[in-house]
């Protein structure tokens, strides 16, 4: 029953609002001490992933994948790899479609049910025999690749990946599309819809017979988004056919490989059926920590070192 019942984290004085601990690592968290070196890949359908590597030299190594139009230098993952590289661990930052800089070769770029692209990044990080342990990380986004990608493979997961870790993960995405078409998320949508359009222009010059942004302005909602661009160009029929079968809550009973979700209580982007205790309670591998505080992707901690609760209780769960 790997239910954490008593999370040891709890939110400073002053953050205890969802909205401020989700914002104010965004803007006001320094992170100092990483640098990378980047290896790009191909994948099987003749596109390419930028890998961001920060070593150790150690004979481990965590696969870090990040968030919505997110990349390797944002703060948050940037935090994991300075605190997991003190805890010894090599890291490989994935830069998701279209998220390095540099736009991916296909009409396609990134989806929440992307499994294919971390499958990839595993099977190469396992062909190079430079590790006896691969770990999985994954935000939001991410970390439903990641646990989606767990539940799909099951117990053909390379024997090397050991662990994983989950932060902030919207893991019924239908549910969270709707809790994000609320007013209380509307700045944040203005934001994510912003970057999108941005990914849409450049796409739109690349194949401007496939794709355009004609009447963009009337997208409001992921909803909206999802129906229009996601799905079609990644092979689902719509919105909710892709909220469907990209969502990782369906799978996770079948994950076979000692894993943590993390989700917190004030989460401000996540639906009620994000929060899957009953499912934990049920398996031997699926982990589910539901702490008090912390809002998506926050968890702040003021301490001396600048580490945060999320990436010591990372370190922790990877090195039980």
């Amino acid at each position: 029953m790997p239910v954490i019942t008593h999370s040891t984290y709890r939110s400073p004085k002053l953050f205890t609002n969802g909205h401020l601990q989700t914002i104010y690592p965004h803007y006001f968290r320094p992170v100092n001490g990483v640098s990378y070196k980047r290896i790009r890949i191909s994948t099987p359908d003749d596109d390419f992933l930028d890998l961001d590597w920060s070593y150790t030299r150690s004979g481990r190594v965590a696969i870090i994948t990040h968030g919505l139009e997110g990349n390797s230098n944002r703060t948050y993952v940037r935090g994991m790899v300075k605190a997991l590289n003190r805890h010894g661990w090599d890291t490989c930052s994935i830069n998701l479609r279209g998220c390095s800089g540099v736009m991916n070769n296909k009409p396609g770029f990134y989806h929440s049910g992307a499994t294919y692209d971390l499958k990839t990044v595993i099977e190469f990080i396992d062909g190079l025999r430079d590790y006896d342990t691969i770990a999985l990380v994954g935000f939001s986004l991410g970390g439903n690749i990641t646990l989606r990608y767990l539940g799909e493979e099951g117990s053909s997961v390379p024997a090397r990946v050991t662990k994983a870790v989950a932060i902030s993960v919207p893991v019924d995405l239908g549910g969270s599309a709707e809790v994000m078409a609320g007013p209380s998320c509307r700045i944040y949508m203005i934001r994510f819809l912003r970057q999108l359009r941005a990914k849409v222009k450049a796409k739109k010059r690349m194949f401007p017979g496939i794709i355009n942004d004609d009447k963009f302005d009337r997208i409001k909602t992921f909803y909206d988004f999802d129906d229009r661009y996601t799905a079609p160009l990644h092979g689902y029929s719509g919105a909710e056919d892709y909220y469907n079968r990209a969502s990782s809550l369906p799978v996770l009973e079948h994950i076979r490989v000692a894993s943590l979700l993390i989700n917190a209580d004030n989460d401000p982007f996540l639906s009620p059926g994000c929060y899957p205790r009953t499912i934990a309670e049920n398996s031997r591998y699926f982990h589910f920590e539901q702490t008090r505080g912390g809002g998506h992707v926050g968890f702040v901690s003021l301490n001396n070192k600048g580490i945060y609760w999320s990436e010591e209780r990372t370190a922790a769960f990877l090195e039980e």
